[in-house]
């Protein structure tokens, strides 16, 4: 079967749907960032104009031809062909450049486009020294004091068929990951004109499947040059509902929060919050918890699902980088997989289509119409800035450095020093804003 007719089979109609569920779980998490961040203890209760004007400006056509146009290059895996115009990593990378492109053209776009391009040595699944690209959206901070506090929310755009050093095979990977990468993509031209306080980047990075090569780079280049990142979300297989034996679940999506750090030693901010009971208290479930709840305010007829894990069982997502570099990080998945879509050659078996084609895309799950879809984009909530560059209101102060918890040398009280340690001060926060508006809810189990 052509991968053009593969393609064609889902029907123009249902197909339009694909954008605003795939921007309800592209700004669920983009969106939720700006607003706990700009002020972590204020969550809007009340509609705000500027987030229902960038929901009417997401294009259901524009999401739609961006998975299309990613599955259509043939294959994007990281080794495949550089300088064929139509198929292959190289001219996904280009296309995926100029689109962006176009965004930050338009008149009042203050979206910086460039390639991030490095050497990736040899590795398992890479056998010569390779040039890997990532491409790299970045609205910069309106507020001088705030633009520093960077948000990194991403998609990666390579795939891979059954055997992850194959490049030649046909690996679409509508799915997996052209969804997350359209998420990445329909943010950044969407948010493109409007004055965040914070740094947004927008990443659609390379080498996922070859080993999380693209985020790594970023990420080790963003510690070493000092940048603060005070959360990193990936979308990656956000785009179907169904898993292989049919069972669809629309309203679900699933988010990996890593607890105690892997590493062979446990540093010494993390043995005192062993000793004291807050295992649970990592920076990435607290930025969990607090898109969960913003989700369950904003978005009741779409639970945001936290899954107390660094990721799905002997699998990997572009987050993982980011955590090793010290950063809090966490993922989107969709609620169910269907394995005969993922990382499969297009083949068809015993009547049985395989392969991470268009057509298995649930465009319903990604794009239906729902009469809550304007709340949705509330959780983009930005701090508004008006025409003259003076905020609207002042951005809520990041988080203190050089922190440290501790405990009082005799009893069983606690107290925090001048020096806490970082994110604790947040955690406690939030907790505090939780419990003065929800009293009850520190009795139930979480997640």
């Amino acid at each position: 079967m052509k991968l053009a007719e593969c393609a064609g089979k889902a029907g123009s109609g249902r197909a339009r749907h694909l954008l605003h569920r795939l921007v309800t779980l592209a700004m669920m998490p983009a969106a939720m960032l700006l607003a706990s961040s700009a002020n972590a203890a204020d969550v809007p209760a009340a509609q705000d104009p500027e987030i229902a004007r960038l929901v009417r400006e997401v294009s259901p056509a524009r999401l739609e031809t961006y998975v299309r146009a990613l599955a259509g290059f043939g294959t994007r895996h990281s080794l495949s062909v550089a300088d064929d115009p139509k198929r292959g990593v190289g001219a996904a990378q280009r296309w995926i450049r100029e689109t962006l492109d176009r965004c930050a053209a338009e008149p009042g776009s203050r979206l910086k486009v460039a390639f991030d391009e490095f050497v990736q040595e040899p590795t398992p699944r890479i056998p010569k020294p390779v040039s890997l690209t990532n491409v790299v959206a970045t609205l910069e901070g309106a507020d001088p004091q705030a633009k520093a506090r960077t948000l990194v929310i991403s998609g990666h755009y390579d795939s891979m068929c059954t055997n992850v050093m194959n490049s030649e095979c046909d690996a679409p990977g509508a799915n997996d990951d052209a969804s997350g990468t359209a998420v990445a993509m329909e943010l950044a031209c969407t948010f493109s004109k409007t004055r965040f306080p914070v740094t947004i980047v927008f990443m659609t990075v390379a080498g996922e499947e070859q080993g999380l090569l693209g985020a790594a780079h970023w990420a080790k280049v963003a510690r070493e040059k000092s940048i603060d990142v005070e959360a990193m979300i990936t979308n990656d297989i956000v785009g179907n509902a169904h898993d292989e034996n049919g069972k669809r679940d629309a309203s679900t999506i699933r988010l990996f929060a890593e607890g105690v750090p892997a590493g062979k030693e446990i540093s010494d901010e993390w043995q005192l919050r062993l000793e004291t009971a807050g295992e649970n208290d990592s920076p990435a479930r607290e930025l969990a918890r607090a898109i969960r709840d913003a989700a369950q305010r904003y978005v009741p007829e779409m639970t945001v699902k936290v899954v107390y894990r660094r990721d799905r069982y002997l699998r990997g997502g572009d987050h993982i980088p980011f955590l090793t570099q010290g950063y809090p990080a966490v993922r989107f998945t969709e609620a169910h997989e269907d394995f005969h879509h993922q990382h499969q050659d297009v083949r068809v078996v015993d009547g049985v289509q395989y392969g991470d084609l268009p057509e298995f895309v649930d465009f319903q799950y990604l794009g239906q119409r729902r009469p809550g879809e304007r709340r949705r984009a509330r959780l983009a909530r930005p701090r508004a800035v008006t025409a003259d560059g003076r905020a609207h209101r002042d951005a809520a102060p990041g988080e203190p450095d050089h922190a440290q918890l501790a405990r009082q040398s005799r009893g069983r009280s606690r107290r925090l020093r001048d020096r806490l340690a970082r994110h604790d001060v947040a955690v406690l926060a939030r907790r505090a804003v939780r419990r003065q508006r929800h009293p009850r809810r520190g009795a139930a189990v979480e997640g």
